[in-house]
């Protein structure tokens, strides 16, 4: 099968997807670090990311692999280990820059469809329902709060950076719903045969149990 989980940031779609997939099996792709490990390789070299020539280029060349760990998954770029740079905020920032531009998508939606169409993946993102595998066996769309996703983000974020001041995640993550659902290109949308599943009040593994449940009464 191909399962898809699609939803806005902070809404748990990535833990809940590396989950499903340790449970069934599968191999876990996380889309959202293709497009965070294209930033990062264009900030490492200094490049503006709203050079979209530039920023394709990057994106052609740019060999993403994905490899199983005991933690959930690395991700090496160019074969180096980005994994924890990944998760850096500015890289998240530049990440949503070159995600809206069209060439950058079409490259790295090319090579989700390569990997996914071996079946039994899981794989999460913000278009997997509706554009990359619009057809996929099992589409679920993950929905929370702001302030909750917010919450969430600055939970994981204050060991790191005690000053973090949680009005601005909030802030932040109204800011990056409203570029997600309003670019031109691939925008977040629920499909109209995706479950929609609201993560607001629910734990990791209350979720990853309602998934789960769903997919086996295929």
């Amino acid at each position: 099968m191909i399962i898809a989980i699609d939803g806005p940031a902070g809404s748990g779609k990535s833990t809940v997807a590396k989950l499903v997939a340790k449970q069934l099996k599968y191999r876990y792709i996380d889309t959202g670090a293709m497009y965070r490990s294209v930033a990062w390789a264009a900030q490492k070299k200094g490049l503006d990311l709203a050079d979209e020539t530039a920023m394709a280029e990057i994106a052609e060349n740019l060999h993403i692999e994905f490899v199983p760990s005991e933690d959930g998954q690395l991700v090496l770029v160019d074969g180096e280990n980005a994994t924890t740079y990944l998760k850096n905020e500015t890289v998240g920032k530049g990440a949503a820059t070159v995600a809206a531009q069209k060439s950058v998508r079409e490259t790295l939606v090319a090579r989700q469809r390569q990997i996914g169409e071996a079946g039994n993946v899981v794989m999460d993102g913000r278009d997997i329902g509706t554009v990359v595998f619009p057809k996929s066996d099992k589409k679920f769309f993950f929905v929370a709060d702001a302030e909750e996703r917010g919450r969430r983000r600055y939970e994981e974020l204050k060991a790191k950076n005690p000053s973090l001041d949680l009005n601005i995640i909030i802030k932040e993550i109204r800011q990056r719903d409203y570029e997600d659902c309003n670019r031109k290109i691939s925008p977040l949308v629920k499909a109209d045969d995706a479950l929609e599943v609201d993560t607001t009040r629910l734990n990791i593994e209350e979720v990853t149990d309602h998934v789960l449940k769903n997919i086996n009464n295929l």
